[in-house]
């Protein structure tokens, strides 16, 4: 599903994407980021894709097997043949690539490959007609929502914190995580901005997740300068 270098072989996995304005690229390039620290922090030689910064990378939809399982290792380990194989797939989806488009473009790409694609365990009958089979379940999707960081609602909001905090803002164009808010904001039709007061480095969705209290009292100022802008 990618080459050598990282990018998703998916046929049509980055046709959709909007490419940033020259303002939203200055601002992107004047996010903080520190490359060699994080490659130190995760324990990696480099990025799976060089040719991007951490900021231009986020910006496009991510491919990613979080987790693979079949048969016996180790000690538990014998002399048999698997009768399958688990892949555990996720995509961090943008605001242009909706899921149910992605997970269609997934399913084309495994035919492709020659598999017979299934929503079910496949039956005797299937098993016989197929020597390659997949059963793929797709547990639907939360769609990512984005509202341009150069907006006259981002500008107001950000000279708000600036003016409670005494410090400008670091502002992104999209976040990396999941925030399941953009049902409302599609029925709602109203743009929506998120305001993170984390540490980075509190092991979201880990073990060990926590929040300091220093980023937990600057948090408070924060949304209380979102909250009279």
């Amino acid at each position: 599903m990618k080459d050598d270098r990282g990018r998703v072989l998916v046929e049509g996995f980055y046709d959709t994407l909007e490419q940033p304005t020259a303002e939203e690229e200055a601002m992107l390039a004047a996010v903080p980021d520190d490359p060699a620290a994080l490659k130190s922090m995760f324990g990696i030689a480099e990025e799976e894709q060089p040719g991007l910064t951490l900021q231009q990378a986020v910006q496009r939809p991510s491919l990613n097997v979080r987790g693979l399982q079949s048969a016996f290792v180790g000690a538990d380990a014998r002399t048999i043949i698997p009768d399958h194989a688990t892949a555990a797939i996720d995509i961090r989806l943008v605001k242009e690539t909706p899921a149910a488009r992605m997970i269609e473009l997934v399913r084309r790409h495994i035919e492709k490959q020659g598999w017979h694609v299934v929503d079910r365990d496949p039956d005797d009958a299937t098993r016989a007609a197929h020597p390659r089979i997949v059963k793929m379940d797709a547990a639907g999707g939360t769609n990512a929502y984005r509202t341009s960081p150069v907006s006259l609602l981002a500008r107001r909001l950000s000279a708000a914190v600036a003016r409670m905090t005494g410090r400008e803002p670091v502002q992104i164009r999209t976040s990396g995580g999941t925030v399941p808010v953009a049902p409302f904001i599609e029925a709602m039709g109203f743009p929506a901005i998120s305001v993170p007061i984390v540490n980075y480095d509190n092991n979201q969705h880990g073990e060990n997740e926590n929040l300091r209290l220093g980023h937990f009292f600057t948090g408070i100022v924060t949304l209380a300068a979102a909250l009279t802008m």
